[in-house]
């Protein structure tokens, strides 16, 4: 299964004034003002996924173009389609911090 990695970086900045102690911080990210469209889009463009969704998408294509005529089949294609969901459930799960 597809995992991605998150770009989003935090960075602290201590400061110390003369009437105390202040933390200020500061929230960084590759795409500034991004939606979660556009990080599903940019996850959805990723080679790996793009990748594993192609095949998975296959994988079912030749089962069904061979015929399913066993168990084993069966089994190959809940496999495909399980491949399938784990890769459109990754690209449309938003993590949030």
């Amino acid at each position: 299964m597809l995992t991605g990695t998150d770009t989003t970086t935090t960075e602290r900045v201590s400061t110390e004034p003369s009437n105390g102690p202040n933390v200020t911080s500061r929230s960084s990210s590759t795409s500034s003002g991004s939606s979660p469209v556009q990080t599903r889009l940019e996850r959805v463009l990723r080679i790996e996924w793009l990748g594993q969704t192609i095949a998975s998408i296959c994988w079912i294509g030749s089962v069904f173009a061979y015929e399913i005529s066993s168990i084993g089949d069966w089994l190959q294609l809940i496999a495909a389609s399980a491949w399938l969901f784990a890769n459109v459930a990754v690209a449309v799960s938003v993590k949030t911090d």
